[in-house]
């Protein structure tokens, strides 16, 4: 599997697998000290390979370091946190 790389001027994490674009999506609000992550996307044919769960680890490490909550508005991020309880803690707590 490739690397994934990180575009902040497009607010998105990317990675190319055989030749196919797969994506997660997110939208900074620093002033709030949040990160919203929209939208992950791998195509249908890449699906059950880990690439989604390989990219939102990357991009949840990059809110760790950033020291940024997260709020999971796409409902895969929402999975991913739940079955790795380790991730909870970047939780924005709900207002």
């Amino acid at each position: 599997m490739s690397t994934v790389t990180h575009h902040p001027e497009q607010q998105r994490f990317d990675l190319w697998v055989d030749g196919l674009h797969c994506v997660a999506d997110y939208r900074l609000d620093r002033a709030g000290g949040c990160v919203v992550f929209t939208h992950t996307g791998v195509p249908g044919a890449l699906r059950g390979r880990g690439i989604a769960a390989e990219l939102i680890r990357v991009a949840l490490d990059w809110a760790r370091a950033e020291r940024l909550r997260v709020v999971p508005a796409c409902s895969y991020v929402e999975v991913y946190m739940r079955r790795h309880p380790e991730t909870l803690a970047l939780l924005r707590a709900p207002a």
